[in-house]
């Protein structure tokens, strides 16, 4: 049975998930000269009516609403859910989909020195697609739901990783797809346990099963997490994903494809009633290996995107401490992991689009060649701070508040159990590491002379640099709109 949404905020949040699948059909009948102002039309009406859903959500207090779609009998199989948190997040991936596809339209062209491009339509409905999915992904009230969505995202990375068609490109994209779509067998598993303990594909169902069950389902879908957000041993797609399109290592790679991983673990936590504390040890002992080994390799990077891939992964793994600290009972560390998100999500967006401009306009992401931004490229040298900064968590900039209620609740929760003491200490660690290493780099790449590579550099497109001014400031507020949405 077919249920159509009746209130305006189940309408707007089907809507927010269909209009990017019907512009990426539009551009589909179009001539490829018009994808790109389809995409750009149909991504800001995304961007809209997620807005428009976020005031009136606030407006009616925060209430949250439960809305089933499709049914047989007493089984749902798929609805939408309306809280604090899947608004929130929502919003923040549908907006940077949004400064993506703006940011393409400078990017995608002949004049880029790293990859000259005609701006393909593939392109641009894929990316529609990827903003439709992740949509339906964060609205879904049902396991089913985030299998569906979980495997359109898989597909559309699979595309546009490789959009060059190198072979190396073409190989990146099938190790991407290959390695989530095996992680993706946990959601096939709780999908399945879930059904046979309660009849129904609701993810709420799992607060009324007893604590084993609960526990073998969390694991099963934080199998799942793990692989879209590239945590050990699901890690290494993602480096070498970064054959793709810089916009696209943007957004499957800060803003949409890694961030499923923790958002379904954070809506199964939430939907639990309360996880079993074997979930939050397992959690918080895999995100404390998985956050050692990344910073490890963020030793020998020189390629920038490379860099940030490895600081994606530990970034993730702070994320997915937070939402194990959670288990013990810190309101404050889930808090401050969904507001890690969002937070994360624009200054890492920031710090990819800023190294795709140095690469369009230098024709190099070679951290060493890249010396004197500030001088010649004062935008992209403030770019490169600002989103440094918020990625270590230096305060006044987005990531340290975030990362402070994280620790702040692992260090809570430690008063009880000594080696979550040790492992938010092992954390904190890691952030000052980053800082450090975020500080190399920028002594190194912004002040002085210009290197041979920025001096010859070209002009940036009037689109790169209003998306890049939009993100700078995000990257500051974001914290601040956070804190505010989640209370």
């Amino acid at each position: 049975m077919i249920t159509l949404p009746t209130t305006l905020p189940a309408i707007l949040a089907l809507a927010a998930t269909l209009v990017p699948f019907l512009g990426a059909a539009l551009i589909a009948a179009l001539p490829r000269d018009a994808g790109k102002w389809v995409c750009q039309i149909f991504a800001a009406a995304a961007v809209l009516i997620a807005l428009c859903l976020a005031w009136i959500f606030e407006a009616g207090g925060f209430e949250s609403a439960h809305t089933s779609l499709i049914g047989l009998g007493s089984t749902e199989i798929l609805g939408l859910t309306i809280d604090r948190v899947s608004v929130l997040v929502a919003s923040a991936v549908i907006v940077i989909g949004y400064l993506v596809a703006l940011y393409s339209i400078g990017y995608l062209n002949q004049g880029n020195r790293e990859h000259p491009d005609i701006g393909r339509r593939r392109f641009y409905a894929f990316l529609l697609i990827f903003i439709g999915a992740m949509a339906g992904l964060v609205f879904t009230s049902t396991v089913i739901g985030q299998l569906v969505f979980f495997e359109i995202t898989g597909a559309c990375s699979w595309a546009l990783i490789g959009y060059y068609e190198s072979p190396k490109a073409l190989r990146s994209a099938a190790k991407a797809l290959i390695v989530t779509h095996i992680a993706s067998l946990g959601l096939y598993v709780a999908a399945a346990l879930i059904f046979i303990d309660t009849g129904t594909f609701a993810l709420t169902a799992i607060a009324g099963l007893p604590a084993s069950q609960k526990a073998t389902i969390l694991l099963a879908i934080l199998i799942a997490a793990w692989g879209k957000s590239a945590q050990l041993p699901f890690h290494m797609w993602l480096p070498d994903a970064m054959e793709a399109p810089t916009p696209v290592s943007a957004y499957l790679h800060a803003a949409s494809m890694v961030k499923v991983g923790v958002y379904i673990f954070a809506r199964g936590l939430l939907s639990s009633g309360g996880a079993p504390e074997i979930v939050g040890w397992v959690g918080a002992v895999m995100a404390t290996l998985t956050l050692v080994y990344g910073f490890a390799m963020y030793l020998p990077q020189i390629d920038m995107k490379r860099l940030l891939a490895y600081s994606t992964i530990t970034q993730l793994s702070t994320i997915f401490l937070g939402l194990s600290f959670s288990v013990f009972g810190s309101d404050l560390a889930f808090k401050g992991a969904i507001a890690h998100i969002f937070n994360h999500a624009f200054a890492k967006t920031l710090f990819f689009l800023v190294a795709g401009a140095l690469s369009y306009t230098a024709g190099t992401r070679l951290l060493p060649q890249l010396r004197g931004i500030m001088a010649k490229k004062p935008l992209l040298g403030v770019g490169f701070a600002v989103a440094a900064m918020a990625i270590a968590g230096v305060p006044p900039f987005s990531g340290f508040f975030s990362k402070f209620a994280i620790f702040a609740g692992g260090f809570q929760v430690g008063r009880e159990h000594w080696p979550l003491m040790v492992i938010a200490v092992i954390a904190l660690a890691e952030s000052v590491g980053t800082f450090a290493w975020f500080l190399k780099w920028l002594g190194t790449c912004i002040p002085g002379t210009p290197s041979e590579a920025i001096e010859q550099s070209g002009p940036t497109p009037r689109s790169i640099q209003i998306v890049l001014v939009v993100l700078i400031i995000m990257s500051v507020a974001s914290s601040g709109i956070a804190a505010w949405w989640l209370g």
